[in-house]
């Protein structure tokens, strides 16, 4: 009989690889939000993944690029960088359109970690001949000695088997590091916040979104379900406008299907209030950003 595995793998890549989608398939519930835009995720969070002979602590993380910018994308490296600290082994997602100059930075990040690293080459699915992804994985592994190199579909639930048969073995053999049931470290009232900023990623375009903060002020449990009131802060009374729309039909839209994907993964009812605040340079402050629930150190 083999022995149960556990330990922590730590998921990364260039933004836009689509790793939070890869972990939420992995972790069997949505845990990590979701956009098809880059840099969506901003912090750390684990999907569990428990199955029979092993439970698999995936690591979800911001997009990697060169330290630039604001206070708050510093912060979402460090975020990053960290989450390989303790790992027992690394997946690192690039996208099967082919290696991108962009994918050379989590690479060094992963190589200077020293775990054991597999490349997981996603959004196979894309790809209009299957004959184009030998070629790529022979290239890929001349850039790093890969434990392995796995195409997969996260969108598709393609191959995410194989990927996980090929992380066991580096796992350690020990007892499981959470109760079977556990699916993710994060709150009720951290994942109601990040419920509402993936809908603005979805539903606001321009650059509205990466100017926005989600803050719960009031999570407060009731007879039949929850009472969430949020203020989502903005840079500029423009972005304000824009979140809000015309007769508050943005907000609404925002506000109803946050709620959904609540009640979806909470199991109960959501009663929600929004508002939007303008809190000019709060991506810049590192007291802003604590306020807001970012790391001490931003």
């Amino acid at each position: 009989m083999s022995q149960f595995r556990s330990g922590w793998v730590a998921v990364l890549g260039r933004p836009n690889t689509g790793k939070s989608t890869l972990v939420n398939k992995l972790a069997g519930a949505h845990v990590s939000i979701t956009s098809r835009r880059p840099q969506t995720t901003r912090f750390r969070i684990l999907g569990v993944h428990t199955r029979p002979d092993a439970q698999i602590v995936y690591v979800d993380t911001p997009g990697l690029h060169p330290p630039a910018g604001r206070t708050l994308s510093r912060y979402m490296n460090r975020v990053a960088t960290g989450s390989l600290e303790g790992a027992h082994a690394a997946v690192l997602v690039i996208d099967a359109s082919g290696w991108k100059a962009d994918d050379d930075y989590p690479l060094e990040q992963v190589r200077n970690a020293g775990c054991p690293v597999v490349l997981a080459i996603n959004k196979i699915d894309r790809l209009h001949r299957r004959g184009e992804l030998l070629p790529l994985i022979e290239s890929c592994a001349r850039r790093h000695e890969f434990a392995a190199v796995v195409p997969i579909s996260a969108l598709k639930d393609e191959n995410l088997d194989a990927l996980e048969r090929a992380l066991l073995p580096f796992l350690p053999v020990q007892p499981a590091l959470y109760p079977p049931d556990t699916l993710t470290d994060k709150s009720e009232r951290f994942l109601a916040a990040e419920f509402i900023r993936e809908q603005i990623f979805r539903s606001v375009g321009q650059e509205v979104p990466y100017d926005t903060a989600v803050h719960v002020e009031r999570f407060r449990r009731q007879r039949g379900g929850v009472h969430i009131e949020a203020t989502i802060v903005v840079t500029k009374e423009g972005q304000k406008a824009i979140l809000i729309g015309k007769g508050g039909a943005q907000m609404k839209l925002i506000g109803q299907r946050a709620r959904l994907a609540m009640q979806t993964l909470f199991g109960f009812p959501v009663h929600l209030n929004l508002w939007v605040k303008v809190r000019r340079g709060w991506a810049d402050s590192a007291r802003e950003l604590r306020s807001l629930g970012y790391a001490e150190d931003a």
